[in-house]
């Protein structure tokens, strides 16, 4: 099988909590890419690099704390048509929309490695390296196997539609779903047992990348309006040492 995923070599052993011994947090991540997402409120730079630092993590724990609560609502009438078709380079008020190449090959071009074009195409990857930030692991993907890797919505439609996203207009849903501040290409197996589900049911295998993952909910949630659970918001916090 061409697509096969290997352990990364992190350079540095885990904390009792995961996280890494490391003294310093900078912006990148093990690839020597991957931006923190405290230096990346737009997502339009690639991957998720872990927060380490004291700092980093009491910024992270100041941004969760702003997070409104509420219970989650019914999923009634939720389909995924109602945030526009998939990966739609026409949803208005988002980086990257309307360049001519869709929503999940501008997240691949954004995070992946060595990358190859289908011929006559700078847009279509049929073939590159990712560096997955919710397994620390290496695919080396093609095209022929495309759903080892999949596009993750941190926050999930659906989760966004029971926080509140059913009343928004659809304009606001497809921003929502084609943002790339709540998109990241990551191994398939992982995104398909994350499902629908918060913080507080579901986190990335890699603790490591779990204070990050959980900024990144939070930046999302926070710019679209959007409540979360007080059992995702207690997880959060725990993430990052809250």
């Amino acid at each position: 099988m061409l697509a096969a995923a290997v352990l990364l070599v992190s350079g540095c052993e885990s904390g009792p909590d995961g996280t890494g011994s490391s003294a310093g947090s900078g912006p990148v991540g093990a690839d020597g890419r991957a931006v923190s997402p405290l230096r990346n409120p737009d997502g339009t730079k690639p991957g998720l690099a872990p927060l380490t630092a004291d700092a980093d993590r009491a910024e992270a724990r100041k941004l969760i704390e702003e997070l409104s609560t509420k219970g989650r609502g019914p999923r009634t009438g939720y389909k995924r048509d109602a945030f526009g078709h998939a990966w739609m380079d026409t949803a208005d008020g988002v980086p990257l929309a309307r360049n001519g190449c869709d929503t999940r090959n501008d997240l691949i071009r954004r995070d992946g490695r060595d990358l190859r074009f289908r011929k006559g195409s700078d847009c279509v990857v049929i073939a590159m390296t990712l560096d997955d930030p919710y397994t620390g692991t290496l695919i080396e993907w093609r095209k022929q196997q495309a759903a080892e890797v999949q596009i993750d919505h941190v926050v999930p439609l659906s989760y966004s539609w029971q926080m509140g996203a059913s009343r928004w207009p659809r304009s606001k849903r497809e921003q929502l779903a084609n943002d790339t501040l709540n998109l990241l290409p990551v191994q398939g197996r992982a995104n398909s047992a994350k499902g629908d589900s918060g913080p507080a049911s579901w986190l990335p295998p890699s603790k490591r990348i779990r204070c990050a993952y959980a900024v990144r909910f939070a930046q999302v949630s926070l710019k679209y309006d959007l409540p979360v659970t007080a059992a995702d918001k207690t997880t959060m916090l725990r993430q990052c040492g809250g």
